[in-house]
């Protein structure tokens, strides 16, 4: 079997809901500067009262013998760099030879080593996962060695949603607790930039979660690597006794020794290195001690090819490894390949996931809580042709 073609597939279509889909926008590290601490929050292209524009990309590789692989949503930019620079690299080869074909990426994208190149390779290494499942007739997670359980735990990540106003904080995670979510992950809206005041609406909004939560649930908090030492030290003192079960980002990705400084004036366990790449990058975060709980975006770290080995050097460590939410259909076939002691908890962003997965025909979404395993073959990424309004085929 060889790769015959790969198609870069951007589909418009239209999304209802009712009321502003993106209420308030997280902490960015540019938020050091006033002007940027006044931008508002990321929002979708409105099509009328209650509807939303939604495009998407993805990249399809299909083969001579009619087996084909998607991968995505990807950006353009991502497209941009499958289209000149990495198609050339894997057309006409075996695409069942995913490790083969990562190490030939890898090797000829000396200058893609991070960042948008990286993202790139990781979307096709996705792609070939899924068209290898569908070739074998099988989940991808059985071709990773699971299942290792039936389902998986998920935790409600609210971005998008206002940390202004408490009372709809409270409102919002007592009815994700009341779906069955045990685990919720809220977003600050304030760093160093935004002074005392920020700093007590940062310790509000934990109060008023864990007040609202009770003593059992867990609540992570994400600081979007907008935070520095000082800052972070300081938070962590004043939140210690709301007892989270990660915080998440304290500092932007080199910032390593910041982490393991910080690591080691608080009891609150550190995740972090959702903004990292490649085993390389996360063996820095490992070996100097640096976080508690990794999470390597499945899209953007690499791929699946690239995750199962940071899952196994970190296994070495004792360390958690929670991906990103980036994809569901993704992130729930490598969790349940793995050991429920390393990836004990799954991610599910209840806005963004929804735009990631708006397309797909069968969108992977956790039920009362949990992730049940799927047993479709490949990873699950057959597009819903209902939702396309159009469809443009990206050329460069």
């Amino acid at each position: 079997m060889k790769i015959t073609s790969i198609r870069l597939r951007k589909l418009t279509g239209t999304m209802e809901f009712k009321g502003t889909f993106w209420e308030e926008r997280l902490v960015r590290p540019v938020d050091i500067y006033p002007d940027k601490r006044k931008e508002g929050a990321h929002w979708l292209s409105e099509a009328g009262k209650d509807r939303y524009h939604m495009t998407s990309t993805f990249v399809q590789i299909e083969t001579d013998q009619g087996v084909t692989g998607i991968g995505g949503p990807i950006t353009d930019v991502h497209a941009f760099i499958i289209a000149k620079q990495i198609a050339p690299i894997i057309m006409g080869q075996d695409p069942v030879a995913t490790e083969y074909l990562w190490d030939l990426m890898f090797r000829t994208l000396v200058h893609g080593r991070q960042g948008e190149p990286m993202m790139a390779l990781s979307a096709i290494d996705c792609a070939l996962w899924d068209l290898r499942g569908r070739w074998l007739n099988q989940p991808v997670h059985r071709l990773l060695g699971g299942p290792t359980r039936p389902e998986i735990r998920a935790y409600a990540s609210m971005l998008g949603y206002s940390v202004r106003d408490l009372g709809l904080v409270r409102e919002r995670a007592a009815e994700y607790k009341r779906m069955g979510y045990t685990a919720q992950k809220w977003f600050f809206m304030h760093g160093p930039g935004s002074g005392p005041q920020g700093i007590k609406e940062n310790v509000a909004l934990v109060k008023t979660l864990r007040e609202t939560l009770g003593d059992d649930d867990d609540i992570m908090l994400d600081a979007w690597q907008s935070w520095d030492y000082q800052y972070a030290v300081r938070m962590c003192g004043l939140i210690e006794e709301y007892h989270p079960r990660w915080l998440e980002e304290v500092a932007m990705p080199d910032r390593i020794d910041t982490y393991a400084q910080v690591r080691a004036a608080t009891s609150i366990p550190l995740s972090g290195a959702e903004h990292e790449y490649t085993r390389w990058g996360f063996k820095r975060f490992i070996d100097a001690g640096a976080l508690d709980v990794l999470q390597p975006d499945i899209y953007w770290c690499g791929g699946i090819s690239e995750t199962m080995k940071i899952a196994a050097y970190a296994s070495v460590h004792d360390l958690s490894v929670i991906p990103h939410g980036h994809s569901s259909p993704a992130n729930t076939h490598f969790g349940a390949s793995m050991s429920p002691a390393l990836t004990w908890i799954q991610e599910y962003l209840v806005k963004w996931n929804v735009i990631h997965q708006w397309f797909l025909k069968d969108p992977v979404t956790p039920q009362k809580g949990f992730f049940r395993i799927p047993e479709t073959p490949g990873i699950g990424m057959d597009l819903d042709h209902a939702r396309i309004e159009k469809e443009e085929e990206l050329k460069f």
